[in-house]
């Protein structure tokens, strides 16, 4: 119920803000009488698309404490030592990155993982489940929060929520092009007629089809933001320190996994798909053995 209400808070919000933008700029209908205004379509998708990608990046601490169930570390009063270094280590690292501290939390879940998240580099959030605490030695778990500390240093959230936002306009805008295409010369609808049935379904459909194809473009910045966050971790913790914590992903492998689904591709979870595949192109993150592999190749201690 909770994933729900936020779906429809988001949605909600996406609305009234693309709305007030919309009406603020005079930005009308893109149906006319001579049939598509191109130039409002194109406006009106841009708006949509980016405000639901940044309504998203803003809300995403919020959302990844609800979700994840994620409690915050108080950096005045932690718990015991466990809690200390956490502090410590975020400390230090961030320091190293050139960015402000982040909040750290722990969630609870078996699965040894982490991520990060916020709406910019100083302003984030870094946590690690409680299976990894438990599981991984320090040097591990320091170069997993290396690695959730390469991600905000890169300002990945804030890359794949623009990535994100561009592709949506696009996919909004080239789905409404050639429903009307469709629905003209396939339906005979006349430039003088309002969009018909066959429009909204063919748009709907499009959306769908065109959005799944596009995201294979996010997917891949994706994956690219894992060997970059994998090479700050090698950097900031040791190369083998990187590996080591890779492998003991790997070996978990097996394990239900409980992270949530909005929450995947900020995760330090590995792929699933070896070699190229369709369902590789989808994939949030590489595999654990290219990622390995890529760090053999990487000219750092």
């Amino acid at each position: 119920m909770m994933r729900i209400g936020l779906f429809l808070l988001t949605n909600l919000a996406v609305l009234v803000v693309a709305g007030i933008i919309l009406s603020l700029f005079g930005v009308g209908s893109y149906h006319g009488a001579g049939g598509l205004n191109l130039g409002n379509l194109l406006v009106i998708c841009f708006v949509f698309g980016m405000v639901g990608s940044l309504i998203s990046l803003f809300m995403s601490k919020w959302m990844a404490k609800k979700t994840t169930g994620t409690e915050l570390i108080d950096p005045n009063a932690p718990r015991n030592q466990a809690e200390s270094w956490l502090l410590q280590t975020v400390a230090e690292l961030s320091q190293r990155a050139g960015i402000n501290m982040p909040e750290v939390g722990i969630f609870p879940s078996y699965q040894s993982n982490a991520f990060a998240t916020g709406w910019n580099k100083n302003d984030a959030l870094v946590a690690v489940s409680s299976g990894l605490l438990e599981r991984m030695n320090k040097d591990e778990l320091r170069a997993v929060l290396a690695h959730e500390i390469g991600h905000v240093a890169n300002g990945d959230m804030v890359t794949l929520a623009l990535i994100q936002g561009v592709v949506n306009a696009f996919v909004m805008f080239f789905a409404r092009v050639v429903g009307d295409f469709i629905d003209r010369n396939v339906f005979g609808r006349q430039d003088d007629e309002a969009p018909g049935m066959g429009y909204f379904i063919i748009t709907m459909v499009l959306d769908i089809v065109f959005g799944i194809l596009a995201s294979a473009i996010v997917m891949w910045f994706s994956r690219y933001r894992e060997y970059r966050a994998d090479e700050a971790g090698a950097r900031l913790a040791g190369k083998q320190a990187m590996i080591s914590a890779l492998l003991r992903l790997q070996a978990e492998t097996e394990m239900p996994d409980q992270m949530p689904k909005e929450m995947k591709a900020f995760a330090i979870a590995e792929g699933k798909e070896q070699g190229f595949s369709l369902a590789a192109l989808f994939q949030t993150h590489p595999t654990i053995e290219q990622r390995v592999a890529a760090l053999h190749q990487l000219d750092c201690p």
